[in-house]
């Protein structure tokens, strides 16, 4: 079985930019909530810092675009490495 690069691509970044955004956006209504989480994605990400809603958004396409890398590569190392499916038997003939 082979993965879909550009599926895994698409859905880790998703997951991985909605987990970021909504953990911003508690942040944004409950301070103490994320912050060490936050924390280390600005640590990760240059230009983002814990912040406001401008920076919620910095953080969430940081993360889009670093799990979608990460999920291609992934992909394509998992098809590279995977052994080959086996060959489908022939079909039986016609009986004589």
């Amino acid at each position: 079985m082979k993965l879909s690069i550009k599926s895994l691509a698409i859905t880790a970044g998703i997951l991985w930019a909605g987990a970021v955004f909504i953990t911003g956006i508690a942040h944004l209504a409950w301070p103490s909530y994320g912050a060490e989480f936050l924390g280390m994605a600005a640590s990760v990400y240059p230009g983002y810092s814990v912040g406001g809603f401008g920076s919620v958004i910095v953080g969430t396409l940081y993360a889009a675009l670093d799990a979608a890398v990460g999920g291609a590569i992934f992909a394509w190392l998992y098809n590279k490495l995977a052994a080959p499916a086996p060959a489908p038997a022939p079909a039986p003939g016609p009986v004589a």
